[in-house]
C-alpha cells in the first residue's frame, strides 16, 4: 500500500521554527516530485513548496519565500520542510503529496495523486 506520513507539527510561538517530515512507505520517493500544501480553517488549500525528484529544483509560494526550505534525503525516503520565522498566518494543516514525474522539475500545479494525512502546525503566543 502506497502511503505518505507527515510528522513534526505542533505548537510554536511566533518567530519560532519547526521541521516537518514526509516519509513514504510502499514506494520509493526517488521518482516522485513532492509538494507541500497547507489548509487553514475556512480557507482553500494552498501550495507551499515543491521539490524535484533529484532535489535540485524547488519552488516556494511568495508567502513563505525566505522562511521555508524544502529538502529531501532519498536514501531515507523522506522529504523535509524547514519552517523558520513562523507567523500566526502559517497556522494550518500541512500535507505532503507525491506525483511520479520523469522530468527533474517541480511545480505546484501537478495533479498530485498521493497524499499524506496531514500534520497540524499552530503558531501562537
Amino acid at each position: 500500500q502506497l502511503q505518505l506520513v507527515e510528522s513534526g507539527g505542533g505548537l510554536v510561538q511566533p518567530g519560532g521554527s519547526l521541521r516537518l517530515s514526509c516519509s513514504a512507505s510502499g514506494f520509493i520517493l526517488d521518482n516522485y516530485v513532492i509538494g507541500w500544501f497547507r489548509q487553514a480553517p475556512g480557507k482553500e488549500r494552498e501550495g507551499v513548496s515543491c521539490i524535484s525528484k533529484g532535489g535540485d529544483s524547488t519552488k516556494y509560494a511568495d508567502s513563505v519565500k525566505g522562511r521555508f526550505t524544502t529538502s529531501r534525503d532519498n536514501a531515507k525516503n523522506t522529504v523535509y520542510l524547514q519552517m523558520n520565522s513562523l507567523k500566526p498566518e502559517d497556522t494550518a494543516i500541512y500535507y505532503c503529496a507525491a506525483y511520479r514525474l520523469v522530468l527533474n522539475l517541480c511545480t505546484l500545479t501537478l495533479a498530485y495523486n498521493y497524499w499524506g494525512q496531514g500534520t497540524q502546525v499552530t503558531v501562537s503566543s
